[in-house]
């Protein structure tokens, strides 16, 4: 005799996590996770800093982006939340307060890898990702000190660069300046 047919998760059942956990729905399946560590806050709050003047009000760069910080994503059926999200401003000109959350695909991701989330980060996200259209993905690891830069091919993630500890590098779609990547981990010891 086989296992009872799981009931699918909910919007309700993502509204009635705890809050201290992040709470997504791949799938079908509630996913909990521990809220971000230290380092893996710090990373992300950075990228945000180094991004955003350039890319979201254009000094020193193109402009022409939105981003948020650790959006709900309704994409399909599933509900994710990336560390942080980009759309270019030619797809969503403004945020309104119609939803309270995201129902178009953004044009990059940046999900900040843990020990704990690293595989629901690469092997149930990811796909989903790409299957939405997500243009860019970045995985950054404060703790191997890395970034991967992920680009859509043919429905598929190509990685067209990976970088580690104080490297200088320009990473599409954001190549238009240089991002300092010592800069995500500067005031982070690891024990």
């Amino acid at each position: 005799m086989g296992e009872p047919a799981r009931r699918r998760a909910t919007y309700e059942d993502l509204i009635a996590a705890p809050p201290h956990l992040v709470a997504e729905v791949i799938g079908g399946e509630l996913q909990l996770s521990p809220r971000p560590a230290t380092p893996h806050a710090l990373a992300a709050t950075v990228l945000g800093e180094e991004l955003g003047p350039p890319f979201r009000r254009g000094r020193g760069g193109p402009g022409g982006w939105i981003f948020v910080d650790e959006p709900e994503l309704h994409l399909g059926g599933d509900i994710l939340v990336p560390d942080l999200a980009g759309w270019r401003r030619e797809r969503l000109p403004v945020v309104t307060t119609d939803e309270p959350f995201f129902s178009l695909a953004p044009d990059w991701v940046c999900e900040v890898l843990s020990p704990v989330t690293a595989k629901l980060d690469r092997m149930r996200k990811l796909p989903v990702y790409a299957r939405e259209g997500v243009r860019h993905a970045w995985l950054v690891d404060p703790v191997l000190r890395t970034l991967e830069v992920l680009r859509l091919a043919g429905g598929n993630w190509l990685n067209v660069g990976a970088f580690a500890d104080d490297d200088r590098v320009r990473a599409e779609p954001f190549d238009a300046i240089e991002l300092e990547l010592g800069a995500l981990w500067a005031d982070v010891q690891l024990g």
